[in-house]
């Protein structure tokens, strides 16, 4: 049974090494794979021709996929992530408005699954470093039954009463 995957590339670029012989020209590409459900990864690849470095991404990056907990359209709570001096912070975002991110970070939203959600990068916009630190971000992500798990308490502890929240305005 062979599964669906979304396969976005996200950056390709020439880069070489100076050698005693001249210069040495490859290809590097980053790519993004997931299966729109919970599933997302992230791969890197360098080859001489541009449809093997392609190759070599979308292949390690099925290979570093993680599971994200989600259950909605958008993500349960605000989260950071920081890998190497990439920073993003994600926020969840109300049904309608889409996702609100540069293009690394939103190809691996999309990849996840998730279609409403704000976003903001902070320091190096290096591609492979922010779609990392994205997947870091959403590895915080925890649901209200994990929490209420964790915790030993009922999911109810944690939501607050409609006829609790008046009383809290009006008081």
């Amino acid at each position: 049974m062979a599964q669906e995957f979304i396969e976005r590339v996200i950056e390709i670029k020439r880069v070489s090494k100076v050698t005693k012989g001249g210069k040495r020209l490859r290809i590097s590409a980053v790519a993004v794979v997931g299966d729109g459900k919970s599933m997302v990864g992230v791969g890197h690849g360098k080859a001489v021709e541009v449809a093997q470095a392609v190759r070599k991404a979308i292949e390690r990056a099925k290979k570093e996929m993680v599971k994200i907990s989600i259950k909605e359209r958008t993500i349960p709570h605000e989260v950071t992530g920081k890998y190497c001096s990439s920073k993003i912070l994600l926020k969840p975002a109300s049904p309608g408005t889409g996702i609100i991110a540069c293009r690394q970070v939103r190809a691996v939203l999309e990849a996840l699954g998730l279609k409403d959600v704000l976003s903001k990068s902070f320091g190096s916009r290096n591609p492979l470093n922010l779609a990392r630190a994205t997947i870091k971000a959403l590895q915080q992500l925890r649901t209200l039954e994990e929490i209420a798990r964790a915790r030993n308490k009922p999911i109810s502890y944690f939501v607050e009463k409609k006829d609790e929240k008046d009383k809290s305005k009006t008081g």
